[in-house]
């Protein structure tokens, strides 16, 4: 077991509320006019759209799960293309039951939600307009109050990221992202300690 999931775990049993936000955050290798010379990763599967910034961006996206006071227990990488909401399939939802995983829009899927129904976990994605389960308005405010945290945890985040990330490989390129999500995680604990 790695030190990022162990300490997931402990991030999980200091979760009572078991509420839980997901959300992908973008890890570019190289701004837009250096594609053609990347030699880390080749292909328009890594090119991605940051609707947000309303740019796209030429690398990864880190697929991250964190609790109600924003600590990381579970992520994911992937292309920069890869759609959020196929993401949900890859996430192990190793929670305790009873736990709320709150997302954006992107991760309305009905199929996985009644896949985690019968384990006692309740996946709350912001519902569209043309919704065939719509949440009333009190849940809607709880959800938009609950991804504040995936906000900011994204926001450290990039902040321990420097400007360029040098790598030789991609192996090496993903690991150092871990690395610095590890560094964030570790931040969470210095915090709590003090």
């Amino acid at each position: 077991m790695t030190l990022f999931n162990v300490l997931g775990e402990h991030w999980k049993v200091l979760n009572e509320e078991s509420i839980y936000a997901i959300d992908t955050f973008p890890v570019p290798v190289c701004d837009n006019y250096r594609i053609p010379r990347v030699k880390l990763y080749q292909g328009e599967q890594y090119r991605g759209y940051i609707a947000s910034k309303k740019r796209y961006f030429f690398g990864l996206k880190l697929h991250l799960m964190v609790t109600q006071a924003g600590q990381p227990v579970e992520l994911m990488l992937s292309p920069g293309s890869f759609f959020d909401g196929t993401g949900l399939y890859a996430f192990d939802f190793d929670l305790p039951e009873g736990s709320q995983v709150v997302g954006d829009k992107a991760y309305n899927n009905y199929a996985v939600e009644d896949m985690l129904d019968p384990a006692g976990i309740h996946l709350s994605p912001f519902r569209k307009k043309n919704s065939k389960r719509p949440v009333p308005p009190w849940v809607h405010y709880l959800q938009f109050h609950y991804r504040k945290m995936i906000e900011t945890t994204g926001s450290l985040f990039s902040n321990l990221l420097p400007k360029k990330i040098h790598a030789t490989s991609s192996l090496g390129f993903e690991l150092k992202i871990m690395l610095f999500l590890l560094a964030c995680s570790l931040n969470f604990l210095f915090k709590v300690a003090t």
